[in-house]
């Protein structure tokens, strides 16, 4: 068997058509050898507008399902995503590069959500807040907001679709989904698995209720400028996301964006340093540092910097980089040759600005054309250069401090707001860590590393990290349109403030 055969016979099981992997103009290849997998055919822009119509039309129909009934549709696809979780699993590790218990743990948090979107639909609660005038009431409800537009990058391919499409399902909103142009095939096979769960559905879902559109910058421009897609949910780049929601506010929508990372960690004097050391390698290596809550920087306090940073080299000198799929490797290969290139490219400025490298060269693994890396740790003088700027690749930038408050200074000290964690049994500097003085990121851990969010709590950061929310308690409020009901049970017109408007 051979990666092409595999990756064939894995769409054939998750039920895509061959003729959606064959013949067309979009050209897929694996991270892991570099060759050519796949050829998908690409949507023109033109063709985006009867999505959307398609969509909106779904809309009128779908916001009238009860929610209790709209999470069985979810439900249903939680199930046939249980059923499916190695076949795609193992797809997300051939299509993006992932390790295989990476790329099964995507999968798991597809179902995760799934469970909670579900119990999530019959708890889309409103309130009812007491009036100032006599027998009156007032109520606020939440209905449906309308289509939902999902741009998703590679290193998550599928399960970014369903942090988001889930909610939206249950919330009573279509989706229209644009993948990334490097991890389509992961996409056409979630989709033909909601398909399935469609069909088990039954007549209540509408057809439209969620698209699948494959393409480059033009198509998602389409989907962005779009008055009919009232949400849009975009996972990516800094550079990306301030393109999106500058076009989407520009049209008064709604944007949920999830953007970069340069997450840091802060190693106190009284952290366990084994404990430290483990979170440390996942944190900074998992994924091959391309995760957005990867940590790209370790604060540590003098007096523990040497007996950790000592053996946190030795880490990454044995670190394991091999085939995600026929060997044990941890860590897998770069998504792509410009990758690659944008990790020298940092480690060429960070010696530049007096770091001192470890790591970070080219391993040979599968020829030429792919790209596999050893892990990079710079110990750098300053925070400086590179450091500031989030490059997608496996560097740990490594710093000193000598009191608390200049590594929560320089923890914060970035445009980025994503992820941050403290190690530490001090609870003085714990409390500190995460008060309003602390951490100024969507996400502060204590005494786990920055990665490996859970799908109950919120996900996402402020700053440049775009202020967006996926998941959490209150979530599905982003795909939702709120309203106040005022209900006058009485006889009498009595005015709010107590003005007097008397006609007769």
């Amino acid at each position: 068997m051979t990666i092409v055969s595999d990756v064939h016979a894995l769409l054939e099981k998750l039920g895509v058509a061959r003729d959606a992997y064959t013949g067309g103009d979009l050209i897929v290849r694996t991270p892991i050898t570099g060759e050519e997998i796949a050829r998908v055919a690409t949507i023109s822009a033109d063709a985006v507008d009867g999505v959307i119509a398609r969509a909106a039309d779904a809309f009128v129909a779908w916001r009238k399902v009860p929610g209790p009934r709209r999470g069985e549709l979810v439900r249903i696809l939680g199930n046939v995503l249980r059923d499916n979780k190695e076949a795609l699993g193992r797809l997300v590790s051939f299509e993006a590069g992932k390790v295989l218990s990476e790329g099964l743990g995507e999968v798991q948090e597809m179902i995760d959500i799934c469970d909670f979107a579900v119990g999530l639909s019959r708890q889309l609660y409103g309130l009812t807040i007491q009036s100032e005038r006599p027998d009156h009431r007032l109520i606020e409800q939440w209905h449906p907001a309308g289509v939902v537009g999902i741009i998703s990058a590679f290193n998550f391919p599928v399960a970014v679709w369903s942090w988001n499409a889930a909610l939206a399902l249950v919330c009573g909103d279509p989706c229209i989904w644009k993948p990334s142009e490097k991890t389509p095939l992961t996409a056409l096979a979630t989709h033909a698995l909601f398909d399935e769960a469609v069909r088990q559905f039954g007549a209540d879902a509408p057809a439209g209720l969620s698209a699948l559109i494959i393409g480059d910058g033009a198509i998602g421009q389409r989907l962005v400028d779009d008055r009919r897609v009232p949400v849009i949910s975009a996972t990516g780049s800094t550079r990306m996301g301030r393109i999106v929601g500058e076009r989407v506010a520009r049209r008064f929508g709604r944007s949920i964006l999830e953007l970069g990372g340069n997450n840091a960690s802060i190693v106190t004097p009284s952290a366990d340093l084994d404990l430290t050391l483990r979170a440390v390698a996942f944190g900074a290596m998992g994924t091959a540092g391309q995760r957005c809550t990867t940590l790209r920087r370790l604060i540590v306090h003098e007096s523990v910097y040497d007996a950790l940073i000592g053996k946190l080299k030795q880490v990454y000198a044995n670190i394991s980089v091999g085939c995600p799929v026929s060997s044990d490797a941890l860590v897998g290969p770069l998504i792509d040759e410009a990758a690659f290139t944008a990790m020298q490219d940092s480690l060429k400025a960070a010696t530049a600005a007096g770091g001192a490298v470890h790591g970070g060269t080219r391993v040979d693994v599968n020829g030429t054309g792919s790209f596999y890396v050893r892990p990079a740790l710079v110990e750098m003088p300053a925070q400086t250069g590179p450091v500031v700027e989030e490059t997608f690749a496996p560097i740990l930038y490594v710093l000193k401090y000598t009191d608390l408050d200049q590594a929560i200074a320089l923890q914060n000290d970035v445009p980025q707001g994503l992820s941050s964690s403290i190690f530490g049994t001090n609870l003085l500097e714990v409390e500190q860590f995460l008060s309003a003085a602390g951490s100024d990121c969507g996400i502060a851990n204590v005494n786990i590393g920055p990665s490996g969010a859970e799908i109950g709590g919120a996900f996402g950061g402020e700053k440049e990290t775009g202020g967006g929310r996926e998941s959490g308690s209150d979530a599905w409020r982003a795909y939702m349109r709120r309203q106040t009901n005022t209900i006058n049970y009485g006889r009498t017109l009595p005015l709010a403030q107590g003005v007097k408007f008397d006609v007769g």
